[in-house]
């Protein structure tokens, strides 16, 4: 029915929701726009596409408008390309193409059975916005995560407004049905699945910005992007985590934390007031109502029964912060990672720059290089002739970065950098290493890389330029990239940053699992421990691994740690050696929490993430 490459890259897709937000500023997929549910956007499809070729779901009349709606226009292969370099148009194709045989044989979709639930959600938000077809149902059934199985619910609806939010949550607690709420998707852990209802909040759309006030109030459905976008127009900046994410989704599950967090604080610190469902009843609160659930506060595991939120998150007021004139950022390389956390712990301790997070190289080649196999080079450079295995990455103001170049000898500023990207085809020929390596007396590349008076040299043997590109990307999509990269935001160390569009290529390679923890940040020592120990386990089950950032927070005391694993979510073999991973990782963070005071694994704060981060941190 579809051949092994379409089937291929249908299973592939990353979940990571991308395709359902503007992040390149070419539109996004029509019928998504207009139809909301997932299976509409090119996610979706691909999705179908795989249940199809593994007769998991029948062919109806949604899923044969769902084909019909797509006109091909390509956006999705161009999104899809640049933060997973997979090529969906191809799939849309097949899907359109099944449809169409199906008609030229007079095939008839199966007829639908409403029961009385469904009749009774058509009535809480429209016909429009309700469904039981499995075309609709599959696409809200799984996710690329290896720790959850396939749970195909009964119902999917779109709710546009708290009080029809309250109403779904009464008839489900009447008859007893699992509810499962859903923000844009992205969740990798299987915390958006039930075999009831799923409540899908992409309609929730408020977004309003009181300048004065520094704070913009949204609805559950809007992004992580769409805030920044729309607060950066303002010259404003909210702090927020990958760009496809929900705001609300992500501050309840744990959390918003960013590089921006070294100065703008996490969990509670993120926003001013919530408003929610209560699970129980239905009944409608706000956190800054006197009787409402206590949010603020942390409860252990155990006393969280799983750490299921206070209730339903539909609306939220988060903090806006200004953008200082003259913002800039630059990352200061390292060849071992206690000077990186030591000059990362000062910068904060003496509330230096707005942004600070020692990465690591699998993060740096990933945010540099436009294609999978040019950051596997660019990696092996920065180990090999730039010694270059941590950056600390710093975006503040004129002042802040002069402090910081003041007292680091060697400095990728944003000029250098954005020779690096677009000089990259030959920034990575062995010839210009030959040359590097040749003209230099000096223990480490980068001191004498860093050097201004390197600088003429670096561009006459670089050449810096946006058609550089076309040697390297597809070939089909060389003009897009030319012209994308000259509009200059995803070679801005700021801009690409604040809208963390670069960060969603981690999973290009292969899916992310992202293991995360706050960490005491006053002994270099014990995170590399703790590094140490992710990569031994990793190691172990031959799963591919690598550091991938830390970020400390509340004045240089404590941290937040990322360490990354990667698996091909295709791959049942990686599925049941990570599954194995995470077992021993449990026994690990258990016996490190009990060595060293301080360490808080993220899994112990699902479902709290409002909670004042003091309750956890200092406990």
């Amino acid at each position: 029915m579809f051949s092994e490459e379409i089937i291929k890259t249908a299973l592939n897709c990353r979940h990571y929701a991308m395709c359902k937000i503007d992040f390149l500023d070419i539109g996004i997929c029509l019928p998504g726009k207009e139809n909301y549910f997932v299976s509409y956007y090119p996610q979706g499809r691909m999705d179908i596409v795989s249940a199809l070729s593994k007769d998991q779901i029948p062919y109806t009349e949604e899923l044969i408008k769902i084909a019909d709606s797509c006109n091909l226009c390509g956006i999705c292969q161009k999104q899809c390309y640049f933060y997973s370099e997979l090529k969906p148009l191809a799939v849309m194709d097949e899907l359109k193409r099944y449809v169409e045989n199906k008609r030229k044989n007079y095939d008839k979709p199966i007829k639908l059975q409403f029961d009385s639930v469904y009749e009774e959600l058509k009535v809480i938000v429209g016909a429009k916005w309700v469904s039981n077809d499995p075309a609709i149902l599959i696409c809200y059934s799984h996710d690329p995560g290896p720790f959850t199985e396939m749970i195909i619910p009964q119902y999917v609806v779109l709710p546009s407004s708290e009080e029809e939010i309250s109403a779904i949550v009464k008839l489900c607690n009447s008859k007893k049905i699992a509810i499962a709420v859903r923000g844009n998707g992205s969740s990798v852990f299987g915390l958006v699945f039930c075999d009831g209802l799923i409540m899908d909040m992409t309609r929730m759309k408020k977004l309003e910005i009181d300048k004065e006030n520094f704070k913009a109030t949204i609805g559950a459905g809007i992004t992580a992007y769409q805030l920044q976008k729309e607060s950066k127009n303002l010259s404003l900046r909210a702090n927020v985590a990958e760009p496809a994410a929900t705001v609300c989704a992500n501050l309840i599950c744990s959390g918003i934390f960013s590089t921006f967090s070294s100065s703008y604080g996490t969990a509670a610190d993120n926003f001013i007031e919530a408003r929610f469902v209560d699970f129980q009843t239905g009944n409608i609160f706000s956190s800054n109502d006197r009787s409402s659930p206590n949010i603020f506060a942390f409860l252990s595991e155990a006393e969280a029964e799983g750490g299921r939120p206070a209730g339903i998150c539909t609306e939220v007021s988060v903090k806006l912060y200004p953008i200082p004139e003259n913002e800039k950022g630059i990352l200061v390389p390292f060849d071992n990672f206690a000077d990186a956390l030591n000059l990362a712990r000062e910068l904060a301790e003496r509330r230096i720059g707005n942004a600070l997070g020692v990465l690591g190289q699998e993060y740096i080649s990933t945010f540099i290089s436009p294609t999978d196999q040019m950051a596997k080079k660019f990696k092996k450079v920065l180990e090999d002739n730039l010694n270059i295995k941590y950056a600390l990455l710093v975006i503040g103001d004129e002042y802040a970065i002069k402090a910081v170049q003041a007292k680091c000898e060697n400095v990728i500023d944003q000029e250098l950098f954005e020779k690096i990207v677009l000089g990259l085809p030959k920034f990575l020929d062995d010839e210009w290493m030959e040359l590097l390596v040749g003209i230099t007396n000096y223990t480490k590349g980068f001191d004498l890389f860093c050097k201004k008076e390197m600088s003429p040299l670096i561009e006459t043997i670089l050449q810096p330029s946006c058609k550089n590109l076309e040697q390297i990307v597809d070939k089909e999509l060389a003009k897009f990239y030319v012209e994308l990269y000259a509009k200059g935001e995803v070679t801005d160390l700021v801009l690409s940053n604040s809208f963390r569009i670069i960060s969603s290529r981690m999973g290009r390679d292969k899916h992310v699992v992202a293991l995360i923890l706050y960490v005491p940040i006053n002994d270099a020592k014990i995170i590399e421990e703790i590094n140490s120990s992710f990569k031994i386990i990793a190691d172990d089950f031959g799963i591919k691994n690598d550091y991938g950032f830390l970020t400390p927070i509340d004045f240089g005391k404590i941290a937040i740690l990322e360490y990354d694993y990667y698996i091909d979510h295709t791959d049942q073999k990686q599925i049941d050696n990570i599954k194995m991973a995470f077992s021993a990782i449990n026994n690990i963070t258990e016996k490190l929490s009990s060595k060293f005071k301080g360490i808080t694994h993220i899994k112990n704060i699902f479902g709290q993430g409002m909670a004042r981060k003091e309750s956890f941190l200092y406990r």
